[in-house]
């Protein structure tokens, strides 16, 4: 009798449900709150920049977008009214130069490009900007290093935390249906 209440009393110790290992480092979140606040103080000082060359320029009246970027039109075209729309193909070209007006990319290095509007790469702030030109109309934007290359810079002649300067031109837009209707 003892041993079978010995063997009852093994198979009620031994029946436990299995116990959940614990982590082996603990993280705190801290990496993640530092780059938070590391990406903050960057767009900070860069937004400072773009306040500092828009105090500079007496001769552009300049606009904020809803992205994030500063911008002024070198060409207006008020006798149009529409703006390019997911799907539309966009010509247009445009050039990269640093706040300190040094040029990373002419328009003659880029080219005319065809972009097909939200449907192609472009960095973050071209994208945006692309999307409030109508047909005919030029305009500089200075995008925070957040809205162009960012973190990475593209691989080639723009580094790390780059803020830009873009003189972006849109010479024809070919609306969706257009492009279906010559299908």
């Amino acid at each position: 009798m003892r041993i079978v209440s010995v063997l009852i009393l093994i198979v009620l110790v031994g029946c436990g449900g299995p116990e959940a290992r614990r982590p082996v480092e603990v993280k705190s979140g801290s990496f993640f709150k530092q780059s938070v606040k590391r990406s903050k103080e960057l767009l900070a000082k860069e937004e400072k920049m773009i306040q500092d060359i828009i105090d500079r320029d007496t001769v552009h009246q300049y606009a904020h977008s809803a992205s994030g970027s500063w911008f002024y039109y070198d060409v207006k075209n008020d006798t149009e009214e529409y703006t390019p729309q997911t799907d539309d193909l966009v010509v247009m070209s445009y050039n990269l130069v640093g706040f300190n007006n040094d040029t990373i990319y002419s328009m003659e290095d880029i080219g005319i490009l065809k972009y097909k509007v939200d449907k192609q790469e472009l960095f973050p702030g071209l994208r945006n900007s692309v999307k409030m030109l109508k047909e005919g109309e030029t305009a500089t934007f200075l995008f925070p290093s957040s809205l162009a290359y960012g973190y990475h810079g593209d691989n080639d002649r723009i580094g790390i935390n780059v803020p830009v300067k873009a003189t972006v031109s849109v010479m024809k837009i070919e609306k969706k249906e257009d492009q279906e209707a010559a299908e």
